[in-house]
């Protein structure tokens, strides 16, 4: 069985690697991107993710110009998205898959990983 891909948009290198490790402990194969631009860069390279945890507040591209460019893209708008924001709430109106709070609540995030993406392994 392949391990479930998930990308973790976060311009915060400490946040995005805590999130990674995490993910990664999990079982999941994990991709990080520091913005919205470098997040669809990545997706134009891969295939077969099963979920997004994106930032909102971003430079370069935030993250509701990534949402907007995401569903512009037939392949790519089906694949969920999770938002992780301070700003979170400002989300629930994007068709947005779920929201949780920063600090993020790790029992919270790995039930949306797992309502997403299954439990992890290979």
């Amino acid at each position: 069985m392949a391990c479930k891909q998930i990308l973790v948009i976060e311009d915060n290198a400490d946040i995005r690697k805590l999130l990674m490790l995490t993910l990664e402990s999990e079982g999941y194969c994990v991709l990080g991107a520091a913005d919205g631009r470098e997040g669809l860069d990545v997706l134009s390279r891969i295939s077969g993710l099963c979920l997004i945890l994106l930032d909102l507040m971003m430079p370069v591209m935030n993250g509701w110009e990534f949402l907007r460019a995401k569903r512009k893209d037939g392949i790519l708008a089906v694949i969920p998205v999770v938002v992780l924001s301070a700003f979170g709430s400002q989300a629930l109106g994007e068709q947005v898959d779920g929201v949780l709070d920063k600090p993020v609540d790790v029992d919270a995030l790995l039930a949306f990983v797992s309502k997403y993406c299954g439990s992890g392994g290979q």
